[in-house]
C-alpha cells in the first residue's frame, strides 16, 4: 500500500489542472460565481476582503464588484512581515494597487486598515471537508485563525472545480474554510 500523496504533490497537481484552463474557462468560471453569489447574508456595509489573483488564480473581481453594487466595502490583503497574520486595506474598483513585498498587487499604505467579515481566500488545493492547500507560507491560516478569535465571519475559498482533492492531509495550526464556491459548486462545510 503506497503513502497518501504529500501537501506538496496535492498543490502540484491541483495548480497544474488550474494551469490548464484557458483564459475563457477561467473568465467564464468567475462569472459564474459572481452570479450565484455568497452562500451567506451580507448585511449592507458588510466588509469584504478578496485578493489580488496570481498566475493562474480564479480572479475574484467580478465577484467583488457585484457584492459592491449590493453595499458590500472591499478590502485587500497586504503582507506586511513574512510569518505574520495578513492586514486588510479599503479598496475601491479603479484604485491603484502596488507591488507588495511578495510582487502581489495590494493598496496603498495611504488606505485606512479595516477587519473583514467575509475573507475570499485564494487556494491551491481543497477537499469536501473545508480543507485547504495553500502556497505554503501560511499567511491564510495564520490570519484565519486571528480572525477566528477575534470576531465572527465567514472563511469562503474560491476556486476551479479542477482544484477539488480527494483528502487534503491537515495539520492542527491549518484553518479549515466555511465555504468554497467553484463554478459548478458552493460547498458549505459550517456543519462538517
Amino acid at each position: 500500500m503506497s503513502d497518501p500523496p504529500s501537501k506538496a504533490d496535492l498543490r502540484a497537481a491541483a495548480l497544474a489542472n488550474r494551469d490548464a484552463l484557458s483564459e475563457a474557462q477561467r473568465a467564464v468560471a468567475a462569472q459564474a460565481i459572481a452570479r450565484r453569489g455568497l452562500p451567506v447574508e451580507m448585511r449592507p456595509g458588510a466588509v469584504v476582503a478578496g485578493y489580488s489573483p496570481i498566475r493562474s488564480e480564479l480572479d475574484p473581481t467580478p465577484l467583488m464588484q457585484s457584492l459592491a453594487a449590493q453595499g458590500a466595502r472591499l478590502a485587500l490583503p497586504v503582507i506586511t512581515q513574512r510569518g505574520q497574520s495578513l492586514r486588510f486595506r479599503v479598496w475601491h474598483a479603479g484604485d491603484r494597487l502596488l507591488p507588495g513585498s511578495l510582487g502581489i498587487l495590494e493598496p496603498s499604505p495611504a488606505a485606512a486598515e479595516i477587519v473583514p467579515d467575509i475573507v475570499l481566500v485564494p487556494l491551491a488545493a481543497f477537499d469536501r471537508i473545508g480543507h485547504r492547500i495553500g502556497y505554503g507560507a501560511g499567511h491564510y491560516d495564520r490570519t484565519l485563525a486571528q480572525l477566528h478569535k477575534s470576531k465572527g465571519f465567514a472563511a469562503i475559498g474560491l476556486a476551479f472545480a479542477a482544484q477539488e482533492v480527494k483528502a487534503v492531509p491537515a495539520l492542527q495550526h491549518d484553518v479549515p474554510l466555511d465555504y468554497v464556491l467553484t463554478e459548478t459548486k458552493a460547498f458549505d462545510f459550517r456543519s462538517s
